[in-house]
């Protein structure tokens, strides 16, 4: 069952003599259950590629299907829908700092306005399942960046997406928790056969991977 497929992707900026192609004619499809790793250098195209894909920015022809659903010509007023069926992993993490673990992950759930009594539930689950069960009362601010950044993946994971997607996840971090987050995704994966997708600098990351893309100058290699 294909999760995410791309289509003649093309993304263009600028007009007349200023128009610079960022993407050009990029097609892939990710099945359910794979663990794909999106890699290449700089300027290769990749950040535009993930703007895209979280309907940040609007392509300038090609499709981009999620789950079965054509997310093109999306309305603006669906995509926080949209999003919901993804879970989104980002280098800087994005967490709430003054907020303790519990509820910067219970947080994702109060927005689907999951019951409470399910949250109390789910919480301790996906915090047990990152290896975070006894943090659950530290704010995160004074966590580790590795934990802050399981922190991250259980918020990602706590709505069972359809793909976690993650931007660069382990860039801003150590040695030691770099390879504690990559054997992290790696075991989402075994475990639970979540869908996973990464865009990584980090050879190391990828090569968990089942597969992975490369990109060059804006084309799928």
């Amino acid at each position: 069952m294909e999760i995410l497929k791309v289509e003649n992707l093309c993304k263009q900026y600028g007009k007349g003599e200023n128009k610079v192609t960022a993407l050009d004619n990029v097609s892939f499809t990710v099945n359910k259950g794979e663990f794909v790793a999106i890699v290449g250098a700089s300027g290769s195209g990749k950040s535009t590629l993930i703007k895209l894909i979280l309907k940040e920015e609007e392509p300038t022809s090609g499709n981009i299907i999620i789950n079965g659903k054509d997310t093109t010509f999306l309305k603006q007023s669906r995509v926080p829908y949209l999003r919901r069926s993804m879970g989104i992993v980002f280098q800087d993490f994005r967490l709430l700092p003054d907020k303790t673990v519990y509820e910067n992950v219970a947080f994702a759930q109060r927005i689907v306005e999951t019951p409470v009594s399910e949250i109390r539930r789910n919480v301790p689950a996906i915090l047990a399942t990152v290896g975070l069960a006894g943090k659950y009362k530290a704010k995160t601010k004074q966590l580790s960046g590795g934990e802050q950044q399981r922190v991250a993946i259980a918020r990602a994971l706590i709505n069972s997406p359809a793909v976690l997607l993650a931007d660069e996840p382990s860039g801003n971090l150590d040695s030691h928790n770099r390879d504690e987050i990559h054997r992290l995704f790696f075991e989402l994966r075994e475990r639970l056969g979540q869908t996973i997708v990464i865009v990584t600098h980090d050879e190391h990351l990828a090569a968990m991977a089942d597969r992975t893309i490369t990109m060059s100058d804006g084309t799928v290699r």
